[in-house]
Order: C-alpha cells, then structure tokens, then sequence
C-alpha cells in the first residue's frame, strides 16, 4: 500500500511537478485546487499526508490547517505547508496552527522530498519504510510477503490490509468504524461485524501452537497490534 499525499496547490505547474515528483518517489498522490476542494477530498478519503499551499482561492492553507487540528479524524493527519511568505512570525504562524513542517518557496525539490520522508518516518514510521517490523512479524511492501518469526503467512487481500495497517500505528486501538475506513473506504458499505470476521482470519493465520496473540481485543474499543503482555 503505498503512502497516500493529497496536494492542494492552485498553482497548476507547481502542483503537476510536485505529483510527478512524488509518483516517482512511489507516493499515490491527489491534486485539490483550493482549499475547499482539499478539504472536500480528505472528507472523501482521509491521506497519509497533506501538502498545503497558504495562499489558496476559497479557504486559505491556514484555515485548511485550523479545520483539520480542531475535527477529531484529523487531528493528527500529517500537513506540509508551502508558502511564499519567508517572515519568521509567519513560520511561527505556520506551526504554531498545526503545520508539522514549512516550506518556503522556491525550493529544491530534493529538499522537499527529503522533508517528506523526514516527516512521515516522524509521524507515521510504518509508511516511511518498504518492510516494517512489530515484534515478530515483519511485513514487506514491495513483495507483499508476512513473516512471523521467519516463517511465511499467507494473507488474503483483507486480511493484508488490515495487519499492514496494524504495523503503522502499533498499540493503538482503532474501532470497527475506524478499521472499515481505513480499509474498506468509506464510500463502501459494509457492515461493522464484518471486521471481526476478518480481524479472525487474520488471527488464524498469524498464531501457530503456543504463540501468543498479537491481535489484542479491547472491550467496547476495538482492536490493536499489541506485545506480549
């Protein structure tokens, strides 16, 4: 699964270089116009991350910004704020509003995609990598191989999903609602029970003999990847 960057930019050059540049990287990307649209689209499908122009049509990239700190869902979505304004206040404005990182146009490209990778790995190290470890398992991206103590677990497309989405938020419990977001999209309708069917499969699959189980149930909460004990 690779990372998924929406870019709102309503510059058009600059907005199609910053998606070729990324694709190439390996990110899938979007492109939003203005905010309002930006704002629209993660409604839609919530990124890994967001790049945000500040000086946007409809809704500014700080408005953008405040939204998206102030609504539970996407408090702690990931946001890269390019700008042409170099002031310190307005630096100090751009963070202090929520921005995990700042960019002052112009800017080298190199820099920009290193600042990418920096703040992913920060954030949200399970995307930063093409093969994550937890514990005893290690999930590798590019050839889509499990392995839990070196020996191989064979996975239906769900159940992938769902552990590698496990691997890049280790020990948090997400609920049903959450897990059929991030897996199913939430323009699909499937039932919540659904997910204790596969949350099952992918337990089946991942526990042989006297492991322990790397699956913990949270009571009215949901589920986490988790260590023993």
């Amino acid at each position: 699964m690779r990372p998924y960057i929406i870019i709102a930019e309503d510059e058009d050059a600059l907005s199609t270089l910053l998606h070729y540049n990324l694709e190439k990287e390996g990110y899938e990307t979007a492109m939003a116009a203005d905010g309002d649209e930006a704002l629209m689209m993660i409604k839609e499908r919530q990124p890994d991350l967001l790049v945000c122009d500040w000086m946007m049509p409809k809704v500014s990239g700080i408005e953008v910004c405040r939204r998206l700190r102030s609504a539970s869902p996407t408090r702690n979505l990931p946001i890269v704020m390019l700008t042409a304004r170099s002031e310190e206040s307005d630096r100090i404005r751009g963070l202090d509003t929520g921005a995990d990182d700042y960019v002052v146009k112009p800017f080298s490209m190199v820099e920009f995609l290193a600042r990418i990778r920096a703040v992913l790995r920060r954030i949200r190290p399970g995307l930063s990598d093409d093969k994550v470890e937890f514990g005893e398992i290690s999930v590798d991206r590019l050839s889509h191989r499990v392995q839990r103590c070196g020996r191989d677990i064979h996975l239906g497309p769900t159940e992938y999903k769902l552990l590698d989405h496990f691997m890049q938020y280790p020990k948090r419990v997400f609920s049903r609602e959450q897990l059929l977001d991030a897996v199913w999209g939430n323009d699909v309708y499937v039932e919540a029970r659904t997910v204790d069917v596969h949350i099952g499969r992918l337990r089946k699959a991942l526990n042989k003999g006297d492991e322990y189980d790397p699956i913990r149930t949270v009571r009215s909460a949901g589920y986490s990847l988790d260590l023993q004990g």
